[in-house]
């Protein structure tokens, strides 16, 4: 089997449709999009596109956890035992079947709320994250940024399954994100001790999951403001091994990418910059 299987090669049938992440993160219609207050989010009768939104939401969590059980698959597979401790690859087998389940749940949720394979496209950038040579640098950006991400998502839709009544979406949610929590956690931890007598390669590794985040950040789909759809979910962050520093940094880049985003569709209507700020 090939080693550092690039995400060309990635397995899907002919339900899928593939889109680049560029042309999602580079729309001028971003900013506009986070603003119309149609995302997922406690007050969903005030959200009258949000049935869709979170449809498309469970679509792009059902590819999301394909690709982390890949990665995590191959993390398992690519790496020696002087590269990848045994623990750790112990702890990514761990993460497969887990993730493995949340493609299950994450089907038969998409089915439950009205969706199916290939209404939405599928973007791989989560792959490409692991597909880094370094296997610190992949744990920062899958299990740290990617994976909190995915915590900061299943704990709005398990609140948006609690304000719509449904129980099943409410109750499944709440289960993956209890997942999700210690997949983050195993990141941090392992991420502090493969570099604990190396500094600079620590620093390689957060700054790798800074753009990761930047770039998941979606121009304003996941900030600390109301029109955010996705909000970051503090409390579970801190007990994935985030420190009180690091939550406050990602939200200042969460608030950056907002900004950029606001930018590009001021300049792609002709506004002035200003108007964007």
């Amino acid at each position: 089997m090939k080693k550092m299987l690039p995400e060309s090669e990635l397995a899907r049938d002919e339900r899928f449709v593939r889109s680049k992440i560029e042309d999602r993160i580079f729309d001028p219609r971003g900013a506009k999009i986070a603003a119309r207050n149609t995302g997922p989010a406690k007050m969903a009768t005030d959200r009258p596109a949000a049935a869709e939104r979170s449809r498309s939401l469970m679509h792009g969590i059902f590819v999301g956890e394909i690709q982390a059980l890949e990665g995590a698959g191959r993390t398992c597979f690519d790496f020696d035992d002087t590269e990848a401790p045994f623990q750790l690859k112990l702890d990514m087998a761990r993460q497969c079947w887990d993730e493995a389940r949340h493609c299950e749940i994450s089907l038969k949720l998409g089915d439950h709320m009205g969706t199916e394979i290939g209404e939405y496209t599928e973007s791989t950038f989560l792959f490409s994250a692991a597909c880094n040579p370094d296997p610190v640098l992949r744990l920062c950006g899958v299990n740290r940024a990617l994976e909190g991400l995915a915590i900061d998502v299943f704990n709005t839709m398990r609140d948006f399954g609690l304000a719509t009544g449904d129980p099943v979406l409410e109750f499944c949610e709440d289960w993956m994100l209890a997942d999700e929590v210690t997949h983050v956690k195993m990141g941090s931890d392992w991420l502090r001790r493969l570099t604990a007598k190396d500094p600079e390669r620590q620093k390689a590794a957060l700054d790798f999951q800074r753009a990761v985040d930047h770039l998941f950040s979606f121009g304003g789909f996941r900030g600390e403001d109301e029109e955010n759809p996705i909000h970051l979910a503090k409390k579970f962050r801190r007990l994935a091994g985030f420190t009180d520093d690091e939550i406050t940094e990602l939200v200042d880049v969460a608030a950056q990418a907002f900004a950029e985003a606001q930018a590009r569709s001021a300049a792609a209507a002709g506004e002035p910059a200003a108007a964007a700020s």
